[in-house]
């Protein structure tokens, strides 16, 4: 029998996981695709390509070219473009595609969220008055916040944000999860914050931050996802490990 060719999108835990218990199947030949914005990547367990493949239409000739069975989207529920872009490869291609990802945190009791759409909106939320903000959203969007320069700002992210931000008060770390929910609480009470910026990111790796704000009664401003792109999606690594049996079950390659 032939090896079946799976492509999978990756950058988080659940990618990771997946190629990882993958990696030993003598039915399977895996290749991980990485944003490459990482500027040391962690180790993954199979072959790993990094870089953009030039939007949808790049994507999908690089799955034909590449006889891929199979599309696999793990990136973070934040990267819609590269989602949209798989939706429209998978489509483009005919290649059988699912999404693995992680569900969404859902508020709890004493949680003080105060939930927006985008980012920008998140900026406003911060209001007039000056707070010690801890932005824990990475570096891609910390330029926004620019605009709201009256705050005292401890960013965190995996790579330093360059350039700094053009801000009179901000303070950086560089740090990579999972960030245990004790640790957070120092953090927060040692640097006297105020208020979260945070995405709604789901998962357990980095939602020490959020338990912590409960704890503390913290105001978390949470960015909400946005829909998600136009593929099936499972939410855990078994349900995504049963949905490659059945999309690579010798029935679906027929066609029946």
């Amino acid at each position: 029998m032939g090896r079946h060719r799976i492509l999978i999108l990756g950058g988080t835990t659940e990618a990771r996981q997946l190629a990882d218990r993958l990696k030993g199947r003598v039915d399977c030949d895996v290749l991980l695709s990485l944003a490459g914005r990482t500027a040391e990547p962690m180790a993954q367990p199979v072959p790993v390509r990094s870089g953009g493949f030039g939007g949808a239409e790049g994507l999908a000739h690089f799955l034909r070219s590449n006889n891929f069975d199979l599309l696999i989207d793990a990136t973070h529920p934040f990267a819609a473009r590269i989602s949209a872009n798989a939706a429209i490869a998978a489509r483009q291609t005919g290649i059988a595609a699912f999404a693995l990802r992680r569900p969404a945190w859902e508020r709890q009791a004493c949680d003080r969220w105060t939930s927006v759409s985008t980012m920008a909106d998140a900026v406003r939320a911060l209001g007039m008055t000056s707070r010690n903000v801890f932005l824990a959203i990475g570096r891609q969007e910390a330029f926004q916040f620019e605009q709201a320069p009256q705050h005292h700002y401890l960013v965190r992210s995996v790579d330093p944000v360059t350039p700094q931000l053009k801000l009179p008060q901000a303070r950086y770390i560089l740090a990579a999860g999972p960030f245990d929910r004790a640790d957070e609480r120092r953090l927060l009470e040692d640097n006297h914050i105020d208020v979260i910026v945070a995405k709604n990111s789901g998962g357990s790796a980095i939602y020490g931050k959020i338990a912590a704000a409960r704890d503390l009664g913290i105001e978390v401003v949470m960015v909400e996802r946005q829909e998600a792109a136009d593929l099936q999606s499972v939410g855990t690594l078994a349900d995504a490990l049963d949905r490659i049996d059945h999309l690579l079950s010798p029935e679906m390659k027929r066609g029946v």
